[in-house]
């Protein structure tokens, strides 16, 4: 692999010297004294560099190479930033034809002439000054030999989830279920206490998955609170994960979000697990707002903290469960599986040092994970190389381990990391704590930062992709949601292992980030200037004037939380990346926040923007043109945004996400880079630009939904009929989402349709009416999403359905099931390795009689998704029972003439004779049927 563009230590020696190259080449041949400098800064930097590429590779520097070290990489970022000034003063940021003629007669005034020789004398003097202190302080004999860069091995394991199925996990967890199933009426806390990465949150998290809402509870929710919790935010998501309208706004109090919590949970017997939870204070509030009815309501809380755990127990030792480390049997078994596949597989010659290892480890699985993840992929498992391992970790940590001890495991996987996703994991310490994080969104930043490498002229997005897989599969970060089974789209980082981050971060002047005010104001007397700036929760208020030039070289910056003052953008000069993410909802107009954007329109090293403001008013600039090195603008925010019109003039804009309310661009057809689009109004859309969207040769991604409160208009067939022609010329569609009604026609296009896109891997469409399965959609190789709405259901159309290759998730409503038609029956062969089923019908129909299982049908289903509504018959679906990997049955309710109990001894008496026993849960009308995510 190529060397990473941007890197954790050496800064942007690499892009910097590519841009020098760039400065001696014919192009510039006009402007000779610029030849001349560039050449003599191109060859100063690249013989520092290759003795950078050495320091890289050691663990420990002599003081005076890391002094001379961190100098340079600062020197590189400033020494790019005036390239890039000097470019941009040339009149633009791309070379193009007859561009350096018309420059050069541009730069004939004395003025400017002297300004561009000054500034390249400055860096060659910087340059200068930085070899002498190499020369004078000996730098180069601080290098020595050192083990190489270790590959990624291919395995892509989910350690997380097997360690929590797997090791020491069943006996705790048990435990715990039983004394919450006890028979005590009143409110009963129970708290889980011990050291950090022992185990506590995947405890908590395995008895919280093992209830079903329905049973013993009727709601429950799964909240993280952190060191630096934000009471409002915490509060709110409550609310959200119970399933509550959310009411708050920028003026709601603590107390309002408290009491309408109480006023839901006094209705409802409720399961609440409070994870990470740090100090008695915190709980005292949080406390407030679990009403005591005496239902039988249960409280879970984690936390490292004795004191704390005894507290919320209101002193009930008997209620505090203190987690131990893991058996020598269980050590062993999660050590070995994530090693060597199991046990039997370790070679003699490693098993005493191998035992050795997991007696320093202690029985911490978070320790065991990390470092047999190391070992994992290692390529050479050379016996001096696990003996290095040994020998680095702590004599003393299986007796007493501490904080530091753990953190010197950590720290061992990351300084094995290849060196091209150093920067990928620091890049992560702009997200706060607890926070989960979308794959794609990290994903884009990554390469709009430049801290992805080029490679055999891959796509970046898709290397970037691998490298997110590469950090999951050394258990640094941890796995979230998944799309279909199998491809995971979000991360989360373990709160020490985020320790570890940021502390690399201040030691390598990678990121700083900033809780309160307080620290904005420290980072002003830093010795070396700021790269990356992430404020979070009251630090937002340090916009009012703290953050000011000593901080204008900022390239990243990420806000977290409702600011009290505007962002000052206009001082980031050399942006590239920028996240605004507010938690503000809907409010009357007259209080509602105002985001002003509108000067990203002069951050001409602007490459990913993305703004979440559902309850603010944002105000973009008129024009965007100049933003020429734009990738990603995204924008989840109020409806009917003006979007500037000479968007379609930006030359590398492959994500657009429009808000709700705003339609396709006028002129989208000129687009030609656009490789992602959702836009979630089409109804805004004129028919000239939904014919555009054909165009877009390069079109991977296409999410269209229509605003409810939006109806067709009268050339709705002729809308719909363009999108379909559309479909049909974007041969390299991979996934497409149509979530709106259509109108129903013996015509329809959609089903009819001819030369599909053939690699489509994700297609959903819930609304739309379609008479039946098209046809189209049996050629579909790659497909393993698919959501259709469907008039009839006929054998021949599933079956052609049922041949897919990589099917593994499927959700289908039909409207029309007459009780005197023979169900499909699904045969053996049919669906190899479908895992989600998803069946529904209208309220005159039912949807568990419209597929009968044959013996050894749909061999891999483990869940299956029931819609039931008033003409349900009262029995499962025929053949149920043959659904042999079957896990859960969920039956969503929408009845007037059957009784919830009945559905319920109906479904539990089927998973009960079921030779897997799968487990049984239900909701009501209000809930929908999942439909996979898209890696947004």
């Amino acid at each position: 692999m190529s060397a990473p563009i941007v890197s954790a230590t050496m800064g942007v020696m690499n892009p910097l010297i590519g841009k020098l190259t760039m400065l001696v080449g014919d192009e510039y041949k006009k402007l000779t004294g610029v030849r001349r400098q560039a050449s003599f800064l191109k060859d100063e930097l690249s013989a520092m560099k290759a003795l950078l590429e050495k320091l890289e590779l050691m663990d420990d520097l002599d003081p005076l190479a890391k002094n001379w070290r961190d100098h340079v990489r600062e020197m590189s970022y400033d020494m790019e930033n005036c390239i890039d000034d000097f470019i941009h003063d040339l009149g633009g940021n791309d070379v193009k034809a007859g561009f350096i003629k018309k420059a050069a007669k541009h730069l004939k005034t004395l003025r400017k002439r002297h300004r561009i020789a000054d500034r390249m004398e400055e860096l060659k003097l910087l340059a200068i000054q930085a070899n002498e202190r190499r020369m004078r302080y000996k730098i180069d004999d601080c290098t020595s030999p050192t083990i190489g860069i270790i590959p990624v091995d291919s395995r892509m394991s989910a350690i997380y989830k097997e360690a929590e199925e797997l090791v020491g996990v069943n006996g705790p967890k048990k435990n715990l279920l039983c004394w919450l199933a006890d028979s005590q009426k009143k409110l009963k806390v129970v708290s889980i206490v011990g050291f950090g990465g022992v185990g506590k949150t995947t405890l908590a998290k395995q008895v919280y998955d093992e209830i079903e809402i329905g049973g013993q509870f009727s709601c429950k929710a799964f909240v993280s609170v952190s060191q630096r919790p934000d009471l409002m935010h915490l509060l709110s998501g409550l609310q959200l994960k119970l399933g509550m309208k959310e009411e708050t706004s920028p003026h709601c109090e603590v107390q309002d979000i408290i009491d309408s919590l109480r006023g839901h949970l006094t209705h409802n017997r409720y399961l609440i697990v409070v994870d990470d939870l740090w100090d008695q204070s915190m709980w005292n509030i949080l406390s407030c707002a679990f009403p005591e009815v005496g239902n039988g309501s249960r409280v879970i809380v984690t936390t490292r903290v004795e004191d704390v755990a005894i507290g919320v127990c209101q002193n009930d030792r008997g209620c505090v469960y203190r987690m131990k480390p893991l058996e020598e049997h269980d050590s062993r078994l999660l050590f070995f599986k994530r090693v060597f596949g199991r046990e039997d597989r370790c070679p003699p010659e490693f098993k005493e040092i191998s035992a050795e290892i997991l007696k320093k480890c202690g029985g911490l699985p978070l320790a065991i994970i990390t470092i047999a993840s190391l070992l994992a992929n290692r390529q050479a498992r050379s016996k001096n190389e696990w003996e290095s391992i040994r020998n680095s970790l702590g004599a003393n940590f299986a007796k007493n381990p501490t904080l530091e001890e753990m953190r010197s495991i950590l720290n061992l996987s990351y300084m094995n990391l290849p060196l091209h996703l150093r920067p990928c994991l620091l890049y992560i310490g702009m997200y706060p704590e607890d926070q989960e994080i979308r794959r794609a969104n990290l994903v884009r930043q990554w390469v709009a930062e430049g801290i992805v490498s080029t490679s055999h002229g891959s796509d970046l997005e898709n290397v970037a992709k691998s490298y997110f897989n590469e950090l999951i599969n050394r258990s640094l970060i941890q796995p979230g949601e998944t799309i279909c089974y199998e491809e995971v789209v979000s991360c989360r980082v373990h709160d020490m292992m985020l320790d570890l981050i940021l502390s690399k971060c201040v030691e390598e002047n990678f990121i700083s980030v900033a809780y309160n005010c307080e620290d904005v104001a420290r980072m002003h007397g830093c010795e070396y200037k700021v790269r990356r700036l992430s404020l979070t929760s009251s630090a937002s208020s340090a916009t009012s004037g703290i953050i000011d030039t000593s901080l204008s070289q900022v390239r990243s910056f990420a806000q977290f939380g409702d600011p009290e003052y505007p962002v000052p953008l206009l001082l980031f000069k050399y942006l590239r990346v920028l996240v605004l993410q507010f938690s503000s909802q809907e409010t009357p107009y007259d209080k509602v926040m105002k985001v002003d954007l509108t000067p990203i329109g002069r951050l001409f090293q602007l490459r990913y923007l993305k703004v979440t403001a559902l309850g603010c008013h944002i105000d973009l600039p008129t024009e965007i043109r100049e933003l020429v090195h734009l990738e990603t603008l995204a924008i989840h925010g109020p409806s009917r945004l003006a979007i500037p019109s000479d968007i379609v003039s930006l030359p590398r804009l492959s994500c657009m996400i429009l808000p709700g309310g705003t339609g396709l661009p006028h002129g989208i057809e000129n687009m030609k880079s656009l490789c992602i689009v959702h836009c979630f109004n089409l109804g805004w859309s004129s028919l000239n630009d939904i014919k555009g969207l054909g165009e877009l040769a390069n079109l991977k991604e296409l999410r269209l939904s229509r605003s409810h409160s939006y109806k067709w208009g009268d050339n709705v067939v002729a809308q719909v009929d363009a999108l379909v022609s559309s479909i049909r010329k974007l041969h390299e569609l991979r996934y497409l989402t149509c979530d709106f009604t259509t109108p129903k026609r013996d015509d329809d296009q959609l089903y009819s349709l001819s030369n599909p896109p053939l690699h489509m891997e994700q297609l959903h469409l819930p609304k739309w009416l379609l008479k039946g399965v098209p046809k189209w959609i049996g050629n579909l190789c790659c497909l393993r999403g698919l959501s259709l709405r469907v008039e009839h259901l006929s054998t021949d159309e599933v079956h052609a359905v049922g041949k897919l290759p990589s099917l593994v998730w499927l959700s289908l409503k039909v409207l029309c099931i007459p009780k005197d038609t023979a169900a499909v029956i699904i045969r053996r062969g049919l669906f190899p390795v479908l895992e989600y089923l998803a069946l529904r019908s209208t309220e005159d129909g039912d949807g568990t009689a419209c597929m009968e299982f044959e013996a050894a049908a749909m061999p891999k289903v483990r869940r299956l998704h029931l819609g039931l509504h008033d003409e349900w018959g009262g029995v499962p679906p025929v053949g149920l029972d043959h659904l042999s990997a079957l896990e859960q049955i969920h039956v969503n309710i929408s009845l007037s003439i059957h009784e919830y109990s009945d559905v319920e001894a109906v479904f539990t008496k089927a998973a009960q004779v079921h030779p897997r026993r799968p487990s049984v849960s239900r909701s009501y009308m209000t809930v929908q049927m999942s439909m996979p995510y898209f890696d947004l």
